[in-house]
């Protein structure tokens, strides 16, 4: 019988939706079926969040630690927070300071091997801010995690469309330098790896955004294109790539255009994301490709303004639950394929022609002495 799959799930900022669509996304009697859900977060929070949902729910159990999680129950890793004070929309150092324990822990039983994937729920990236946390979000905290020689990828993925970027968290007036043909060059190979291994797409291909509205306009709108994109895509195909492009934005989107495409590469955060989510709407899944770990999270945030109403949609986090198994899987039989690959017979020597009882004929002849035979 096979192990399910142990799924974590940190808790996010408390103050937030995150233990509302966590437990609203657990409620079915039948979901530890699937995998084994082991949330990471402080008990209290947990206990007020299953309220609306009790009799929906598995069994909900309290650990300490992650290797004790049982199969068939929700588990959760008690945090047993000193300073905990739920005020519901208001991010504070409490709750931010919270949500960075639950994901240390999280990661740490990532690293260790105590579960298999991790689903991250949103957090507050300006209350998370202390001595001990200065990432701008949990992709760069994960990358930190995850060691130098990896590079991480944000990946905006939905049923039908997949969506990652050259720059992440960047202020906008820094982002053309951080446009060179090497960050899309890489950008594009990783991605590229990514659909293989996490989504095995064997011959991805890859549409690629302009920088300026018109794709520059020849120059009149901004050169990046001519200077930066175009060759980059250039080096792409000269490398076995299939990257095609620069495309205008608005067009590519606004025409269906993203449809024949296996991945779209944004150069900036909003240029993606913005009709990303206009197309995915609650199905989005934002997942964190290019790390020895495989971690998603929903592709909205702490939605303050709906938090513990009972309005907020468990759909994205979900989503990202099963996602995280599908690329885990995935990535797994990719994996285990490519550590055992089929051995070729080698052919035996072909005879020399003169021993072949056979009249050779030439590609252009081969009409005309299919016609005399």
């Amino acid at each position: 019988m096979n192990t399910p799959i142990r799924v974590g799930i940190s808790q996010g900022d408390y103050n937030g939706v995150g233990p509302e669509v966590i437990m609203r996304s657990l409620a079915n009697p039948s979901i530890c079926e699937l995998f084994t859900p082991v949330v990471f977060a402080d008990w209290r929070v947990i206990e007020q969040a299953r309220r609306p949902v009790e009799g929906e729910l598995p069994p909900v159990q309290r650990i300490n630690n992650a290797a004790e999680a049982h199969p068939g129950k929700i588990n959760v890793v008690d945090l047993h927070l000193n300073n905990f004070n739920l005020t519901p929309g208001v991010p504070t150092p409490e709750s931010g300071a919270a949500a960075v324990a639950a994901l240390e822990k999280a990661v740490a039983a990532l690293k260790s091997g105590k579960i298999d994937v991790l689903v991250t729920a949103p957090i507050s990236k300006e209350a998370v801010q202390s001595e001990i946390f200065h990432f701008a979000g949990h992709t760069e905290y994960l990358n930190h995690h995850a060691g130098q020689e990896y590079k991480a990828q944000m990946i905006l993925l939905d049923d039908h469309i997949r969506v990652a970027l050259v720059t992440t968290h960047l202020p906008l007036a820094r982002i053309p330098e951080a446009i060179t043909i090497q960050s899309i060059t890489e950008a594009v190979a990783n991605f590229t790896r990514t659909l293989r291994e996490d989504f095995a797409i064997e011959r991805p291909r890859i549409a690629v955004l302009s920088l300026n509205p018109h794709c520059g306009d020849g120059g009149l709108l901004g050169d990046e294109e001519i200077r930066t994109i175009i060759p980059a895509i250039k080096e792409c195909i000269s490398n076995g790539l299939l990257a095609f492009g620069p495309f205008a934005a608005d067009g590519f989107f606004g025409s269906g255009a993203y449809r024949d495409f296996d991945g779209i590469l944004a150069m900036y955060h909003d240029q993606g994301l913005a009709p990303f989510k206009a197309l995915a709407r609650e199905h989005g899944v934002n997942f964190t490709a290019g790390l020895p770990f495989v971690r998603t999270s929903p592709d909205h945030g702490t939605a303050f303004d709906i938090a513990w109403t009972g309005k907020a949609n468990p759909t994205s986090m979900r989503e990202a639950i099963y996602k995280a198994i599908d690329i885990f899987k995935c990535r797994k039989r990719y994996a285990e394929a490519a550590a055992n690959p089929l051995k070729i017979r080698p052919q035996a020597p072909a005879r020399p022609e003169r021993e072949r009882n056979i009249k050779s004929v030439k590609p252009e002849e081969a009409d005309t002495a299919e016609n005399e035979n």
